[in-house]
């Protein structure tokens, strides 16, 4: 049983440099739900698991009340007496695999519950990139009904167990500076499945298992953003970033209904009769945006038709325009830069490394960020200390010295993350800008051929895990602490972004108008959408005049159908016309 007089010196300490390490890597941790989470009393909480280390550490550094975690480790691991310190201490209980009977195999997890401590663990069993939640495995049901078991037969009873499920969600798991959202569902209490699971009826106990189970996974899913296929949640995702030029002005607390939502509107593809077209000329826009590393939001900038009616041809920015566009986004980059030089120096090594460990896996979305806040951690623990001891020399190495110099090093720290947003942002716009340039004023001669460039504005999706191939429920020996699927194959190298910018902005112009076109024509004639049952509100259905007036009261730009509107001028680039 863990020293529950230990005050898990390693636990805080290890929290303290995520709390760093997060904070420096993603712009927001939003917490929703926290309300959910009991503050004291024994509690198993079951989190999605879509980004491999990075979840425990996720998890831990925002979880409600500063509760502290304690994850499953081999009893194994626990027989030295000193790695046992270490592992209880910086938050590890044993879990005893070899075991048949599970009152030993969960031993370790009843006696931190009975000590009314916090277990966490990811019933996923594994991280995986899918695009929907593929598997609950059963371990957490298990867990919590054996601790009911072993409470019931304590003399006086022991404090009942609260399951308390929450999703994950990064907005985008791998980039730096995005957002990562913690929602906590429904606690679930062992009231209403012990008696079935007490029963002497066969098959009873691992009856009651499973509805728990069930009640995990629906909560899992309510919480997070599930797709029946990649294509639909790459199209709802492209929808999303026409619809929110900007995926900030999306409210933290909006984007998972928000994303649903757009994952619902575009699974049914016989909603309506252009709905398949729409898909397509989505996907294709998202693929190319992909392939010449460019975003949407970086593109609204460049003038674009503003016309919505798909039969007329589209308009390409004009070269002198595209020269004003540069210069303003180098000006704009330029004047902040002496203000945000010398923190720029001093972190480069961070940004270097962060940049070197994500192209160890660039294959792996899964690991990308896990690899960027590591290695940029390490550089971090290596800069900071110089930084220190070089202002400390300067004063003398006296005490009051040491006081200044730690005090400036932590100024320095804030300045720079609130300097590098803004910064971040600014520097995407201006390699953008130079890709758009060069891409425009070159010769049309150059640019890839339709037939070539087909191949790049379809999507590809990762191969299925190795790991969800297996049925969602197994038996208790399966669940645990799976090795990662390994590092896939390079895939072949992406073409020159100059030779894809007219494709690219062309598509754009077509998804967008398929969008509009798409988004008025379900409003106009009130098409049923299915929707996800926590959104359609019991009736299994969302009506799609609702749908288009729940994205606008959410911010989304949501043009109206037909436009009158003149196109955008100033376009001189040969080969398109500006027809009304």
């Amino acid at each position: 049983m863990p020293d529950t007089t230990d005050f898990k010196a390693l636990h805080r300490v290890i929290r303290f440099i995520s709390d760093l390490a997060v904070g420096s890597f993603f712009h927001e941790l939003r917490v929703i739900g926290g309300e959910n989470v009991p503050r004291t009393g024994p509690i198993i909480v079951t989190a999605t698991h879509h980004n491999m280390m990075l979840d425990p550490v996720v998890l831990s550094v925002g979880f409600p009340y500063r509760r502290m975690l304690n994850y499953w480790s081999k009893a194994s691991l626990f027989a030295h007496p000193v790695m046992r310190y270490i592992l209880f201490s910086s938050g590890n209980i044993p879990v005893d695999r070899k075991s048949k009977d599970r009152q030993v195999l969960f031993k370790g997890t009843i006696d931190a519950l009975a000590a009314g401590e916090a277990v966490a663990l990811f019933p996923e069993g594994t991280s995986y990139t899918e695009p929907r939640i593929m598997q609950v495995k059963d371990g957490a049901a298990w867990a919590a009904l054996e601790y009911t078991k072993w409470a019931r037969a304590q003399p006086g009873g022991a404090p009942p167990v609260t399951i308390v499920p929450v999703a994950i969600v990064y907005t985008n798991k791998s980039k730096y500076r995005s957002r990562v959202i913690m929602e906590f569902g429904q606690p679930i209490k062992m009231d209403e499945y012990e008696d079935e699971f007490f029963s002497d009826v066969e098959g009873a106990p691992r009856a009651a298992v499973k509805r728990v189970t069930q009640r995990i996974e629906t909560e899992l899913v309510q919480t997070s953003i599930n797709a029946p296929d990649w294509d639909t949640l790459y199209a709802a995702r492209m929808a999303r970033g026409l619809l929110w030029e900007n995926e900030r002005d999306i409210a933290t607390e909006d984007f998972v209904a928000v994303s649903q939502t757009l994952v619902d509107l575009f699974t049914d593809q016989e909603l309506t009769p252009s709905a398949k077209a729409v898909r397509r000329n989505l996907l294709s826009y998202y693929s190319l945006l992909q392939s010449t590393h460019l975003s949407n939001s970086v593109l609204s900038s460049l003038p674009l038709p503003r016309t919505l009616d798909p039969n007329t041809p589209a308009t390409i920015p004009g070269r002198l325009y595209t020269v004003m566009i540069l210069v303003r986004d180098t000006l704009a980059a330029l004047l902040p830069l002496p203000f945000f030089f010398i923190p720029l120096v001093v972190h480069a090594p961070v940004y270097i490394m962060g940049s070197l460990g994500a192209r160890l896996v660039e294959h792996e979305e899964e690991t990308q960020a896990q690899n960027k806040v590591a290695f940029g951690l390490l550089s971090l623990l290596l800069i900071y200390p110089a930084t220190f001891f070089f202002l400390w020399a300067l004063f003398f190495y006296t005490r009051i010295g040491a006081i200044f110099a730690a005090l400036i090093v932590y100024l320095f720290a804030v300045y720079h993350i609130k300097m590098i947003d803004g910064n971040y942002e600014r520097a995407k716009r201006f390699i953008a800008a130079w890709r758009v340039l060069v891409g425009v004023w070159m010769p049309k001669r150059l640019d890839m051929s339709a037939s070539a460039v087909a191949q790049y504005t379809q999507p590809k999706t990762p191969p299925r895990s190795v790991w969800i191939d297996k049925p969602a429920a197994q038996e208790i020996t399966d669940f645990q602490l799976q090795p990662e699927p390994p590092v896939k194959a390079r895939s072949a190298r992406r073409p020159p972004s100059r030779r894809l910018i007219r494709h690219v902005l062309r598509a754009r112009v077509e998804a967008a108008n398929a969008l509009a076109g798409f988004l008025g024509e379900i409003a106009r004639t009130r098409k049923r959408v299915h929707a996800s049952g926590h959104l359609a509100k019991g009736r299994g259905w969302r009506d799609g005049a609702e749908v288009v007036a729940y994205l606008r009261e959410r911010g989304a730009k949501v043009p109206s159908v037909p436009l009158t509107d003149e196109w955008a001028a100033g376009s001189d680039y040969e080969g398109y016309t500006t027809e009304e």
